[in-house]
């Protein structure tokens, strides 16, 4: 018989125990990376002289007398960009042409020479405003390209790119990403020099110090670049990640190089991602709105429903979606593009504003204790989970909706500050008396979004976690249908 002393003990070790949350497992978001997934959609402006040139990329010759906006409206842009569900806004301050959209003492090829508020004006401070005004998340981009500087190529000129780095980060209040790209060295103007100037990009921009600026002036941006160091490229501007989506990845350098920069990397890794990658380091989907990032008349926006369809495939798969957007030479989004994100914005507002299994009961093959129950998973609250216990590596969820629902949208978010641990999953609908897999899946993550092929009537839903190499743990489930 067993004494009345060691059940006490056992039951307060079990009692302890079911306290206990999981422990972590491999690579781990930061606290900025956590705020990052929070934004899920955001935007990239293109609005430079480049536009008024009808070009894609400017050659850094255009004189700054042509950026001349006829009726700028920076709340005009945010507000679409709000009503398209952006909650977060990315301004290109200088783009690869060398112009500077505020009055920066680095050079003389800024805003303050061309006719724009009579020379008087400040671009970035009037998008920055609008942006928190609107509520939003504000970032910038300056690239380290230049093709109007006459001292880009030599060792003069990376002190010029990392003051302009210092004046936005001074200047502009906390930004939630420093966004950088490979785009380095070719033809260019250079002060008048017509002529083409190549840089080793594994030394020329001294990424490792010039990223401790960043990190010093502002610890809450996220640094994206094809390498990260936080938010890593997906490699393709199609919008999409792949189906199966690790956010952790290790930067590596491509076939014939000796180091990983932006410009150069392991990008046919990047859609999908490397399982336990030494970082977390989830992805970026970057996608124009139209065809090109600078607007262009006889363009149109991607429609509502693509736009819906890359949301599915970013977001969807725990990455992220930054969308750009082209301000015309009024210095305006056009019509369709505002009426483009407004339709798509509303259609992931209405899909996702009722989960049709808030009032379901759910049972769960195993579970940690009362903290870690399965209630979590429907409360709407990223910081609860459910988990199992530490030798549970394979769990089932039963769902019961308690009357017949339709849907065809399933989601799922684990709980990420511990880690993404699931490695396959199923899915099961109950039809005619028996469960019909409708779904197999590998990766989840921040968020998975199902596409089921066709919408689904059941009142019983079952996810099956197949395989983890560590316990389980799930933040939300939820089950929507498609606004049309």
């Amino acid at each position: 018989m067993m004494k009345p002393i060691l059940i006490l003990f056992l039951f307060l070790t079990t009692a302890i125990y079911a306290q206990t949350p999981p422990k972590p497992y491999g690579a781990l978001p930061s606290k900025r990376q956590l705020a990052w997934h929070d934004i899920e959609v955001y935007g990239l402006i293109h609005f430079t002289p480049t536009t008024f040139e009808n070009k894609e990329w400017g050659f850094g010759d255009a004189d700054p007398k042509t950026f001349n906006p006829t009726d700028f409206n920076a709340d005009q842009i945010i507000k679409a960009a709000k009503a398209g569900g952006l909650k977060g806004i990315i301004l290109v301050a200088k783009h690869h042409d060398g112009f500077a959209l505020w009055p920066t003492k680095t050079t003389d090829y800024n805003i303050s020479k061309s006719p724009f508020r009579a020379g008087k004006g400040n671009l970035v401070k009037e998008v920055e405003q609008a942006v928190r005004k609107n509520g939003l998340k504000f970032g910038v981009y300056c690239s380290p390209w230049d093709r109007n500087n006459a001292l880009y190529g030599t060792d003069k000129y990376l002190a010029i790119y990392q003051a302009q780095l210092k004046e936005l980060y001074s200047n502009f209040g906390e930004l939630f990403m420093s966004w950088h790209d490979g785009a380095n060295g070719g033809d260019g103007y250079y002060g008048g020099a017509k002529e083409k100037r190549s840089i080793d990009n594994t030394t020329y921009y001294d990424w490792k110090n010039t990223w401790a600026i960043t990190r010093k002036m502002q610890p809450m941006a996220n640094i994206f670049s094809d390498i990260g160091l936080d938010i890593r490229w997906v490699g393709n501007e199609d919008g999409h990640a792949a189906p199966t989506s690790w956010a952790t990845f290790t930067p590596m350098a491509p076939d014939g190089k000796n180091e990983a920069v932006p410009g150069q990397a392991n990008y046919p890794q990047s859609p999908e991602g490397i399982r336990n990658g030494k970082f977390w380091m989830p992805a970026e989907c970057d996608v124009p709105l139209r065809k090109g990032w600078f607007y262009h008349a006889n363009e149109k926006p991607k429609t509502p429903e693509t736009l819906f369809d890359l949301y599915l495939k970013s977001v969807g798969r725990g990455a992220g979606l930054d969308l750009g957007l082209a301000p015309d030479t009024r210095g305006q989004l056009h019509k369709d593009d505002v009426a483009a994100l407004k339709t798509f914005g509303d259609m992931v507002k209405h899909t996702f504003e009722n989960n049709l299994a808030k009032n379901a009961q759910i049972k769960a093959s195993n579970s940690r204790g009362k903290k870690y129950a399965v209630t979590s998973l429907l409360d709407g609250k990223r910081e609860s989970y459910w988990a199992t216990e530490d030798d549970i590596h394979q769990a089932s969820l039963e769902v019961d909706l308690k009357t017949t629902k339709t849907f065809d949208i399933i989601s799922l978010q684990e709980y990420i500050p511990l880690g993404q641990r699931i490695e396959a999953y199923n899915i099961e609908v109950f039809e005619k008396n028996a469960w019909k897999k409708v779904y197999d899946g590998t990766s989840i993550g921040a968020k998975r979004l199902i596409n089921l092929e066709s919408p689904v009537t059941t009142d019983k839903v079952k996810i099956n976690i197949t395989k983890s190499p560590v316990c389980i743990t799930l933040s939300e489930i939820g089950l929507y249908k498609k606004a049309v």
